[in-house]
């Protein structure tokens, strides 16, 4: 599938890159958009962002100037490298015969060059380094003009064209540092394939359940309440909004149960709209209301992941969401502080003996090593457990007990509780 990049930068530096994206033509078309200044990219984003798939920009100012997109759009920038670096000091030596120790240089790369320096034992005292990113040209241009006419510098080394221009027309001796061919080509490859990757995942299918579990009792023993049945359409109304705002196709599979299929980027868009349907619902009634959403690479793996996050959420408890993705990553409840992420899948055959000597299912595991992730602290009590999991404090001591007497989990330490009662002991999992 050919891709559209959008590239953004100066117009010699565009011109540049897109003479090198001319290999890669026939997966790839290239839009330019120049600016005569850095502070010009945010505008020219924004009104654009629709008409390409990802963005190339010519250096790290377009792309840090741009950064309030990066989570709607990927963005890719040419990394300046030692050798970008080492071609302009040579120059200085063998062209301009200039001491490449009195430099004033603006760069967001500041380290690449101490390092370079440092490397080759050449003396930093006298090198003047400004960090770029930000500043209006202006500014930068008068900071190498000073250091020059005080005699601190004998040349200037700058990123920004616009910075260039201005001191090569003040008679100020300056070098551009740009992007290697290599780098450019590299950052080409990096974003087509990067942009392919998420064009994939965003393209899978998408299921969603919801399931409202007294209303499918009560219909179940009462086929004509019409009570039942003007609320089942009010409910309904309420998610067809939203498969509506997820571009998606509704299905009512019978009172209180529905079905949405749609796409991972679309749901992953318009993830705080399905928490709305949950409040909404909540609204309505008061019945046990839960939402399961499977992703897959097909309508049968994703109805499938869907059936697993949906029996996830009901146990987990009401007005709660699940999520299981094409590896079998689950996450839930959703849109809740306390969200926790684990799969339900094991390939490590030692472990999954030990797990059922434990008599602990490998979900169940899974779920306690990401709590104890997730409390940052590298350990884990019954009481955690218990809170999180929602499970009861004695099942969750059997369960570290068992996990404990297989080597998969260890004792580290005791805690006083608040209350009176005996100490609890403290576990670190996966030892």
């Amino acid at each position: 599938m050919k891709a559209k990049a959008g590239l953004l930068g100066p117009k010699d530096s565009v011109q540049n890159i897109m003479e090198i994206a001319a290999d890669f033509q026939s997966k790839l078309e290239v839009i330019p958009y120049i600016y005569n200044e850095p502070s010009e990219s945010e505008a020219i984003v924004e009104q654009n962002q629709h008409f390409v798939d990802f963005w190339i920009c010519t250096g790290y100012t377009p792309y840090y100037l741009t950064k309030k997109y990066h989570k709607q759009q990927l963005f890719f920038y040419p990394r300046f490298n030692q050798g970008s670096i080492a071609i302009i000091l040579l120059n200085i030596l063998y062209k301009d015969r200039k001491n490449i120790e009195r430099i004033s240089i603006d760069s967001f790369f500041k380290q690449q060059f101490i390092d370079l320096y440092q490397e080759n034992h050449i003396p930093l005292d006298q090198l003047h380094l400004l960090h770029n990113v930000g500043l209006p040209s202006s500014e930068i241009v008068e900071y190498h003009a000073n250091l020059f006419r005080t005699r601190k510098v004998d040349i200037c080394i700058t990123s920004l064209r616009s910075v260039y221009e201005k001191l090569v027309s003040m008679n100020i001796p300056v070098y551009r540092v740009t992007a290697t061919k290599e780098n450019i080509k590299q950052t080409i490859s990096e974003g087509y394939e990067k942009w392919e990757k998420f064009h994939f995942r965003n393209s899978q299918i998408a299921v969603m359940m919801i399931k409202i579990g007294e209303m499918m009792d009560t219909a179940a023993k009462d086929s004509i309440s019409y009570d039942l049945h003007r609320l089942n359409l009010k409910i309904q109304n309420s998610v067809l909004d939203f498969a509506e705002s997820v571009s998606g196709s509704f299905i009512t599979t019978g009172i209180g149960s529905f079905l949405i299929f749609s796409t991972r980027g679309s749901i992953e868009r318009n993830s705080q709209e399905g928490n709305s349907l949950l409040f909404q619902i909540e609204l309505l009634t008061d019945s046990k209301a839960n939402v399961g959403i499977g992703y897959g690479d097909t309508a049968m793996i994703a109805e499938k992941n869907a059936i697993l996050a949906l029996e996830h959420a009901e146990a987990y408890g009401t007005y709660t969401g699940f999520l299981v993705d094409d590896k079998g990553n689950i996450t839930g409840p959703l849109h809740q502080k306390k969200t926790i992420g684990f799969n339900y899948r094991v390939t490590d055959e030692e472990l999954s003996n030990k797990l059922k000597k434990a008599g602990v299912t490998i979900s169940t595991y899974n779920k306690m090593a990401s709590v104890q992730k997730n409390l940052g602290k590298h350990a884990i009590t019954a009481a955690d457990i218990s809170e999180w999991l929602k499970m009861t404090a004695r099942n969750a001591r059997r369960i570290l007990t068992n996990l404990e007497e297989q080597g998969l989990a260890k004792i580290i330490g005791e805690e006083v509780p608040l209350t009176r009662g005996r100490p609890r002991k403290i576990y670190r999992i996966g030892t």
